[in-house]
């Protein structure tokens, strides 16, 4: 199974040092036995766009797999990131996997003028059903030339459905090239039923067996510190919920412990016939890469 980490975007110091704190780690995860390196999209908040940090880590980094977990269809139009994200695959040379998501957040709909009716999977599988045109080098609007560059990889760069819903799968299996999963509680017998009807799913639309990957927010050290660590977080990054239901949710949330638990904790997932496992972390210091990575050798 490979492991991949996540950069520390939804912290709330991150640009305490400017881009230096995203070029550390993206250089560290590169340099290690990281398998991808992703971030996720927000409007409404002070990470940095999805797509133009897209151009920054593929000029940082040379190996390892670039990852959008994920980004929203809706708050953009449909042509332009298929033109962004075919950009971003050349840059890589090849390394772009996009998770798409329908978003759980009605202010980022808001903030990126993008009407709420728009917020369905239907809506989501006709702008992939586009941007899989543009990709193809089909004119999708009156002009002399397509929509350009193509991407390096045929047809498209990976595409993966970012959910926890089991409607949500069977609606992607027609048009995704797998799961971009996500792990609230780190309840693995719901993780091996996510990662079972994915696959049922895309055998049911006679497509190729599925990827299956899954995320977890993480905290490492002391279990009650780093607990803590985990809560902190999701009171900055949950910020549209009341705070007592974000506090009970951080709870259990995740990880929060050893390195050598969390290690136990992966290769339990292993089992379960994960193909990659994409850590979330909860602060911003990039030496928990380095710590990691001795986990994973």
């Amino acid at each position: 199974m490979d492991v991949g980490m996540t950069l520390p975007v939804m912290e709330p110091n991150l640009w305490v040092e400017g881009p230096a704190t995203l070029e550390a780690w993206a250089r560290a995860v590169d340099e290690g036995p990281w398998s991808s390196l992703c971030w996720g999209e927000r409007m409404a908040f002070d990470n940095p766009h999805s797509l133009t940090l897209l151009g920054a880590v593929a000029a940082w980094t040379r190996r390892a797999r670039l990852t959008t977990t994920v980004v929203v269809p809706q708050l953009h139009d449909p042509v332009s990131l298929a033109k962004a994200l075919a950009t971003g695959d050349q840059l890589c040379g090849g390394r772009l996997s996009v998770g798409f998501g329908v978003g759980g957040r009605e202010e980022d709909y808001r903030a990126a003028g993008a009407p709420l009716t728009s917020r369905t999977m239907g809506q989501m599988a006709d702008r992939v059903a586009v941007m899989k045109r543009v990709w193809a080098g089909e004119r999708v609007t009156d002009s002399v030339r397509p929509v350009g560059p193509a991407p390096v990889q045929p047809g498209g760069p990976e595409l993966l459905v970012g959910t926890l819903g089991p409607r949500t799968i069977r609606s992607a299996a027609a048009w995704a090239d797998g799961l971009a999963g996500m792990s609230l509680d780190l309840d693995l017998a719901e993780m091996a039923r996510v990662f079972s009807l994915t696959r049922e799913a895309w055998a049911d639309e006679g497509r190729r067996t599925p990827r299956v990957t899954t995320s977890f927010w993480f905290a490492l050290g002391d279990p009650e510190e780093a607990r803590q660590q985990v809560r902190r977080h999701l009171r900055h990054y949950m910020n549209w919920i009341p705070g007592q239901y974000v506090d009970a949710l951080a709870a259990t949330a995740g990880f929060a412990g050893t390195r050598a638990e969390l290690g136990e904790v992966l290769r339990r997932i292993e089992d379960l016939g994960c193909d990659e496992v994409q850590l979330i972390p909860t602060d911003s210091a990039v030496d928990q890469v380095h710590l990691l990575a001795e986990v994973l050798s």
